[in-house]
């Protein structure tokens, strides 16, 4: 018998079409925040999926700007430059994740990264988890904030020794997805 998730509210914001354009600050965790980015191999791995994110498909509209990976996070500011154009869905469908929307872009990085980062721990035995469920977004309203946001990803780096523990307090000003 599959088991089922347990229904979790979402703290989208009501009525916000994440396929629209504008800044959107995304974080995303590893799972149980363990440093698995420490190792160079699969920080690689995830910048260059990272960075191979406008070449897909699904993200052709999309751009990027500041980003860094961390030992057990990654940061960026994720552009959609235009709208995507997909088909509409009837009212009574199930709601499903929209092809080119913030959640599909996320969701299609951590699969790969998932997909590339297990392979390699496979290889020595480890099989492991990568991401936490979900991931924290915040949607960049004006040019003030933008630049704050920049600030803060390219600063990061250098606050890792004094804020490893307190990323938490970042992540509440954000709103969480799953």
């Amino acid at each position: 018998m599959k088991r089922s998730k347990p229904n979790r509210r979402s703290i989208r914001l009501p009525g916000w079409d994440y396929r629209g354009v504008g800044f959107y600050f995304v974080t995303i965790c590893t799972h149980q925040r363990i440093c698995l980015f420490d190792d160079p191999d699969l920080h690689e791995i995830a910048a260059n999926a990272w960075r191979y994110i406008p070449e897909q498909p699904h993200a052709s509209h999309v751009a990027l700007d500041e980003w860094v990976v961390m030992p057990n996070h990654i940061h960026g500011l994720v552009e959609i430059v235009t709208a995507p154009t997909t088909e509409n869905t009837q009212a009574d469908q199930a709601p499903r994740l929209q092809s080119g929307s913030l959640g599909s872009i996320v969701g299609n990085y951590k699969m790969l990264v998932s997909k590339r980062v297990k392979a390699v721990k496979r290889r020595v035995g480890i099989e492991l988890k990568v991401w936490q469920r979900g991931y924290w977004e915040r949607i960049v309203r004006n040019e003030r904030e933008l630049n704050a946001v920049r600030q803060y990803i390219q600063e990061n780096p250098l606050r890792w020794a004094e804020d490893r523990d307190n990323l938490d307090q970042m992540l509440d000003t954000m709103s969480y997805i799953s």
